[in-house]
């Protein structure tokens, strides 16, 4: 490998996460979540790429609705990093090719590494090795996707059939293989087929050389987005706006079906460490640490006659008795009880609670909203009141606002605030309150150097977070 070439991190993070609910909901999905240590697997992601030798700052493709989100995670991690913003999800192709426009205007010749934000690798420096090892053939116009050598006959994966050597570790690809049944993936197994991971290796202007012969329509969006792609400062963060309008016009398409499984210059590096997708419970189970009985286990819990299970617990303590081959998954709002292998099972599930009118905010939202200036939590709600529990960062504050339908109470009990309402402003302390009336202009800001946290009363004969008009935002949502 040259020296002075490096990898351009592409890190795809827009997804919801479904197959993992109630942890993972559509405002907070799982690549965000701490779901086996201390870091999100966003993070675990960031780390990976971390190597300044290897690696060059990443693009970050992500939401609107995750923008914040993903700057808090790269600031945590120690990440410089472009945030680019998809306004709606058209699967990987489009996403990708536009990241592949931007990157080849800044350097022609330039190698990425695209990557989904979820998945779990547990050897950083064995995923490095592997991008050095395919980047001469990336280099020489093979596009190279990471092949992960199966330990079991998964049914869950789609498979490839590697072919004549190429370069090194690198393979040419023989063939792109669907899902199969337990039968088949068992033949797969025997014969040295692979995993797909879904991570590629290619030079920049080569995928879209590729996607112009074989979907024209999305490499011509592409290109028009990356023209008219804008950057936007909020809340002291940069982001580069992809266009709503150009985008929607293009086909959605994953990576796969738009490219890798047509092109001919599909090549394929087998990685040597352990790898998931996360995509079900069954597969956080597999990756997770077991006691002698085969179960994993996360937060308050208690097992008594339980193997071969994955339980959970956020705050509740959970407790399982006489049962096998399960999950158990405990929210402040939701507790999942199911077979440990469902995967689609519960992506249906997920659709019917989005579906419900009653039921569609269990589908999406935690009871832990998180925002731009930090995050609120409901405590208690009745008819004509709601409690909330309010976190504000650091330096951050609220939009001044008012509201038509309802009035507040706000009780510090940690952290100092400055409070305005209509014009006047005045500091509150530790167990010190304030009364918002129904109308008023206010604004709640942190200017300490530590968390600010309150506990807001709300009363009135609306409390849906709707009734809210905003006059002036940091973070552009007036």
């Amino acid at each position: 490998m040259s020296d002075q070439v490096r990898i351009v991190p592409v890190i795809l993070s827009g997804g919801a996460g479904t197959r993992l609910w109630p942890s993972s909901r559509e405002a907070y999905p799982k690549q965000f979540l701490p779901l086996l240590g201390d870091r999100s697997t966003f993070e675990d992601t960031l780390a990976r790429v971390a190597d300044p030798k290897v690696f060059t700052d990443p693009v970050v493709v992500t939401g609107e609705d995750f923008r914040f989100l993903v700057a808090d995670q790269l600031a945590r991690a120690g990440v410089t990093g472009r945030i680019l913003l998809e306004p709606m999800r058209r699967d990987s192709g489009p996403a990708i090719a536009v990241a592949a426009e931007l990157i080849r205007a800044s350097d022609p010749n330039a190698v990425m590494l695209v990557l989904a934000a979820d998945h779990l690798v547990t050897d950083s420096a064995a995923f490095a090795a592997t991008a050095r090892a395919g980047l001469d053939a990336a280099q020489a116009g093979a596009l190279v996707t990471f092949g992960i050598k199966p330990n079991q006959p998964a049914t869950g994966y789609g498979y490839i059939r590697p072919g004549d050597m190429m370069d090194g570790r690198v393979r040419m690809v023989a063939a792109f293989v669907e899902k199969p049944d337990a039968e088949t993936a068992e033949k797969f197994l025997a014969d040295g087929y692979l995993w797909n991971s879904g991570n590629f290796l290619f030079r920049a202007d080569v995928f879209l050389g590729e996607l112009q012969r074989y979907e024209p329509e999305i490499a011509d969006v592409a290109a028009k987005v990356a023209a008219a792609t804008r950057v936007d400062h909020a809340g002291g963060i940069s982001f580069e706006r992809i266009d709503r309008e150009i985008f929607a016009t293009s086909p959605a398409k994953s990576v796969d079906y738009a490219v890798m499984e047509r092109t001919d210059r599909a090549a394929v590096i087998e990685a040597d460490y352990a790898w998931s997708d996360l995509g079900s419970w069954n597969a956080l189970w597999e990756m997770s640490p077991k006691d002698a009985d085969g179960n994993a286990a996360r937060g308050a819990v208690s097992l008594t006659d339980t193997r071969n299970s994955f339980v959970a617990s956020e705050d509740i303590h959970t407790a399982v008795i006489g049962l096998d081959d399960v999950a158990v998954i405990t929210t402040k709002d939701a507790v999942l009880v199911a077979r440990r292998g469902v995967a689609n099972e519960l992506k249906a599930l997920v659709g019917a609670l989005r579906a419900d009118d009653a039921t569609r905010r269990l589908a999406d939202e935690h009871t832990r909203v998180l925002r731009p200036w930090g995050s609120y939590e409901g405590i208690d709600r009745g008819a004509r009141f709601q409690v909330k529990r309010i976190v504000v960062k650091p330096g951050a504050r609220l939009s001044l606002q008012k509201h038509f339908h309802r009035s507040e109470h706000w009780i510090v009990v940690s952290g100092t605030a400055t409070v305005e309402v209509d014009g006047a402003a005045k500091i509150l302390r530790e167990n010190e309150s304030t009364y918002i009336p129904l109308g008023a202009w206010h604004r709640l800001s942190n200017e300490g150097r530590i968390d600010l946290e309150l506990i807001e009363v709300q009363s009135g004969s609306y409390l849906g977070e709707d009734d809210i008009v905003r006059s002036e935002d940091d973070y552009k949502r007036v």
